[in-house]
């Protein structure tokens, strides 16, 4: 651990940035995503794609409001990058016959295809982590519950 700074007002000891969890977290999530995207720019898909990609292929015909519940945006910074795999043929956008208010998003054969092309991803990562498997699933499970905490505690309406 790097050595705290003392708030000259308050006395309250500062951390480094080094050791803001904030920091650990975000700089790993980029290296896990430089990691990638060798593998993605041959696919020639982005990390975001990948994501909403891989939604589809666990569950295919979600809508843009349920995909992007499950990657934490907001609908309107989820439809241009639907529109580029729509542009780029890897996904369909149409309106719900059933709600016309909402836009079903489903894979093409094409969006399909990749995942066949994704399963060294895993097997990189866990190659270049220098972590077990179940190190890396119990790294995974640990910082899931901080982000539901954190967004359950969010949701909960301010104190009076």
């Amino acid at each position: 651990m790097s050595p705290a700074t003392l708030e000259p007002d308050t006395g309250i000891q500062i951390p480094s940035l080094d050791d803001h969890l904030c920091l650990g977290i975000y700089s790993a999530s980029l290296a896990i995503q430089r990691t990638y995207k060798p593998m993605l720019d041959a696919m020639g898909i982005t990390y975001p794609q990948y994501l909403v990609l891989n939604l589809l292929w666990s569950e295919d015909g979600q809508t843009v409001g349920g995909l992007a519940h499950h990657l934490d945006l907001e609908p309107s910074t989820l439809t241009p990058l639907l529109k580029r795999l729509e542009a780029s043929g890897h996904v369909t956008r149409a309106r719900n016959p059933e709600n016309e208010r909402q836009v079903l998003i489903h894979v093409t054969q094409k969006g399909r295809d990749l995942r066949a092309e994704v399963g060294c991803m895993g097997a990189t990562l866990i190659a270049n982590s220098g972590m077990s498997l179940e190190d890396l699933a119990a790294l995974n499970q640990q910082v899931r519950k901080l982000r539901d905490n954190l967004n359950r505690h969010l949701r909960q309406p301010p104190p009076k």
